[in-house]
């Protein structure tokens, strides 16, 4: 595989993170989102982020060069402002898939499930730019890359049952949504589903 290439959207950019994108993305996801699930760790401190954005900056060519999918976040920005809005990227999400009714395939989901991997979808947008389709726009660009460029099978998202404005984008990218029928585990809540049927 190769690496991932900037995509653009009627109106935003959707490209690699870059170290200069460091006080930004600090204060995105850990100031502005702080109290809320993104599925990204919160740092502490901006030293903590930059240890997070030079890793980020290696994996994009070290995934590249192991022939293996371009996991990680993307720096959304603003075509218009060219300010930092959010971040997007794909992620592997590991988790008991099978007990969902959507993961038919799997032949007994009334029970806890194993755990499989699965191409997840991540997506979080500055507080003051959502609400605005602004991650609908970039996670419709990141779905026909995963199915057109990278000819994937499915694409999945994960939210907490809370989290209608991520529901929202699920649904409005033709996802199929469902909440895990038990308790267990409890980081599993609410799935979205979207199947390539090219």
């Amino acid at each position: 595989m190769t690496e991932m290439p900037t995509l653009l959207t009627k109106r935003l950019i959707i490209r690699p993170f870059i170290m200069e994108d460091l006080a930004d993305i600090h204060q995105l996801l850990d100031i502005e989102l702080k109290e809320d699930d993104t599925g990204s760790e919160k740092m502490e401190t901006l030293e903590e982020r930059a240890e997070w954005l030079q890793w980020s900056l290696l994996n994009y060519k070290q995934l590249a060069k192991l022939n293996q999918p371009p996991y990680g976040d993307r720096a959304i920005v603003n075509k218009r402002t060219a300010r930092l809005i959010g971040a997007c990227g794909f992620v592997p999400c590991l988790n008991a898939f099978e007990q969902c009714p959507n993961f038919s395939y799997y032949k007994d989901t009334s029970g806890p499930g194993q755990y499989t991997a699965e191409f997840g979808l991540y997506y979080a947008i500055s507080p003051n730019h959502q609400r605005q389709g602004y991650a609908t726009e970039a996670a419709q660009a990141l779905v026909a890359y995963a199915f057109n460029q990278l000819q994937l099978k499915r694409v999945i998202a994960t939210t907490d049952y809370d989290n209608r404005a991520s529901i929202g984008v699920m649904r409005k990218l033709g996802m199929q949504v469902e909440s895990n029928p038990h308790k267990e585990p409890p980081w599993l809540q609410v799935v979205g589903v979207i199947e390539n049927n090219r």
